[in-house]
């Protein structure tokens, strides 16, 4: 059967994907870019009876480029960053591909301290702070949860997600409430990867 054009374009745009996803973990890891912790929300809930407040469990750190979290350390559906003890190889050699994550939800470790009469939004905040603080993470630390892995597949192909191919290009959407808000993924991927390499002065 012979192969649609679109398809092999499509391909081709995916491991293109693949290409700049591991040339800017290289790049960042390179510079010493600053890094920020992934984690999941731990619902409140009981263990072996005894109660148990929710809290945040770290998985690993990522750099945060806008709307794309790449894995600095975690294995994820796109491949291993390293943390599998491969050395952030393949079976053949080959770098392999970080993990990718659209940005979900983000909060900083604080301790608990007192509670005060303030609107209930604000108190929600507060308490993802202390339930990162639970989690061991560092006074301040920035915390990224609820982010959403992405797999650098074939599923991208007409995605509604973050990361999309169309017509043997990719895209990043980087404005959730604007679907048709997308730039090209290559030039969003080198612009945001500078910022962290050489962030502005006092940023």
């Amino acid at each position: 059967m012979n192969e649609h054009p679109d398809d092999a374009a499509d391909r081709a745009a995916i491991g293109r994907i693949e290409t700049a996803l591991v040339d800017a973990a290289a790049r960042l890891a390179t510079a010493g870019a600053r890094t920020e912790a992934l984690a999941e929300y731990v619902p409140a809930g009981r263990t072996l009876l005894v109660p148990r407040a929710e809290r945040m469990r770290r998985l690993g750190s990522v750099w945060r480029l806008g709307v794309l979290l790449l894995a600095a350390d975690v294995e994820g559906p796109t491949g291993s960053a390293g943390s599998d003890g491969s050395g952030g190889r393949t079976g053949n050699g080959a770098p392999a591909v970080p993990a990718l994550y659209a940005t979900g939800a983000i909060t900083r470790a604080h301790e608990p301290g007192r509670t005060t009469y303030i609107a209930a939004s604000a108190e929600r905040r507060r308490q993802l702070r202390v339930a990162a603080h639970r989690g061991r993470f560092d006074p301040a630390e920035t915390v990224n949860f609820d982010a959403t892995p992405i797999a650098v597949d074939e599923s991208l192909v007409g995605a509604s997600g973050v990361l999309i191919v169309r017509d043997g290009e990719a895209y990043v959407r980087w404005s959730p409430t604007t679907p048709d808000a997308a730039t090209p993924f290559a030039a969003y991927l080198a612009e945001r990867v500078d910022l962290l390499v050489s962030p502005p002065e006092g940023a």
